[in-house]
């Protein structure tokens, strides 16, 4: 069962230090993440921790809102921010004091119904803690004073954020139902699709409110197996505000994958690949939840007998960090294949959560190396002790070596591809570690 994060964000009118904040909660998480050929990286949103705390964090200074004025710009990013997150920091500068736009957007979050936690940054010695008392006319409480420069004050801010984290973030499906999401920009079929694969089973159980806002998680069962379809077309709310920037769609499609066993990236294929499928498809990698790739609109596309290869390859090339995620094409709108998906979806979920035995893992490792022994560095060998599984969801193993550093990133693929070649594992992405044996 995945836990669903709580989500902070980060929100104040410009030149306040959002971003800098930002960076200094996540650390090095985004520059760490392993480099993703095709990716375009977009640092608005990123997995953070404090402590024993995994939570997810937003830059709404991040969020463009294109060419509105100064106000509605910052009204626009608060109004995101108070939709999507469970605790609000609302960021201040100390050096200019309380000034008209903190106390508009103080008079936003007032209306939230969230817990607000009041930052004041740029406070870089204890000298300047005596200009922070003005801040409390805001009438958040206790203003903390922080230094997003120095990283000062960080720890008591998250502390405090931490208290307002919800306590209940589990969900309450049957273990061995399948959940998965749809995830693609938006007019590429989404809700037809999901009304498509309802309409073709016609045994819906209920539609029941999803632990995410405004979520309508659909239940279906086929052949026996019960199915939640989290449905992030059926979120997308209406207006200038959410329209004008499609960071929010990224946003709500975040929350979804982090909530699904599965996820189909939905890509048009009357219009191709756009870079937003990319980005968005990016993301459910980096979350390692199991991919299928589905081409939508298939029978408005002129075909021959070579059409569907030449697609095909057109999304290996473009979806290089996807390579071990089945494609499929077809058309809500006449169901046509619509029959090919859920059997993918099962295998892409079995294989999410296969386990392999560690002899016949290890008769894998061994042989590969022979295969292709392992590099040197300097002289220096890289040993192959033993491999072992040590988690699923995806399929996460540890290589225990002589030196981690002298296993090379090529290496590993080449590891990763015998391990794929042995067992199968399509639909999953698989991580592997080396460990020092000690």
């Amino acid at each position: 069962m995945f836990m669903v994060k709580p989500v902070v964000a980060i929100v104040g009118r410009p030149n306040v230090g959002k971003s800098t904040i930002f960076n200094r909660i996540v650390g090095d998480r985004i520059s760490i993440v392993e480099d993703i050929p095709g990716v375009t990286r977009d640092r608005i949103y990123s997995a953070a921790e404090w402590l024993t705390h995994d939570f997810n964090i937003i830059d709404t200074g991040g969020i463009d809102i294109g060419d509105e004025p100064f106000l509605e710009q910052i009204r626009a990013q608060a109004q995101i921010a108070i939709d999507e997150a469970d605790v609000i920091i609302f960021l201040t500068n100390g050096r200019e004091g309380v000034t008209a736009a903190d106390e508009e957007v103080a008079k936003i979050l007032y209306k939230a119904k969230k817990p607000v936690v009041l930052a004041v940054n740029k406070v870089d010695n204890p000298e300047m803690r005596d200009q922070i008392y003005d801040f409390y006319s805001l009438g958040f409480g206790e203003p903390f004073p922080i230094s997003g420069a120095h990283g000062l004050g960080l720890g008591d801010l998250l502390d405090e954020a931490a208290k307002h984290f919800p306590t209940d973030q589990g969900e309450n499906y049957d273990p061995d139902t399948i959940k998965f999401s749809l995830i693609g920009r938006p007019n590429v079929g989404k809700s037809s699709l999901v009304n498509a694969i309802l309409g073709e089973e016609r045994v819906i159980v209920s539609n029941i409110a999803g632990t995410t806002r405004d979520a309508i998680d659909s239940m279906v069962t086929v052949n026996g197996q019960k199915y939640v379809i989290i449905d992030t077309a059926g979120m997308r709310k209406k207006g200038k505000v959410y329209e004008s920037t499609e960071k929010y769609s990224v946003l709500r499609a975040l929350r979804a994958i982090e909530r699904s066993d599965v996820v189909l990236v939905v890509l048009d294929g009357e219009e191709g690949i756009i870079e937003q499928d990319k980005k968005i498809a990016g993301y459910a990698h980096e979350a390692g939840r199991a991919v299928v790739i589905v081409v939508n609109k298939w029978d408005a596309v002129e075909k021959d007998e070579k059409t569907m290869k030449a697609f095909e390859q057109n999304i290996r090339e473009h979806f290089l960090f996807l390579d071990y995620a089945p494609i499929v094409f077809l058309s809500a709108l006449t169901k046509k294949r619509i029959h090919t998906l859920i059997p993918m979806i099962d295998m892409a979920s079995e294989n999410h959560a296969r386990r392999v035995e560690t002899s016949v893992l290890n008769d894998v490792i061994m042989d590969a190396v022979a295969m292709n022994p392992t590099p040197t560095d300097n002289g220096k060998r890289l040993k192959i002790y033993y491999t072992t599984q040590v988690a699923v969801s995806p399929p996460t193993f540890v290589v225990f070596v002589n030196d981690p550093e002298l296993m090379h990133f090529s290496y590993q693929r080449f590891l990763e591809n015998r391990i794929r070649d042995a067992f199968g594992f399509e639909g999953t992405p698989i991580k592997i570690f080396a460990r020092e044996r000690k």
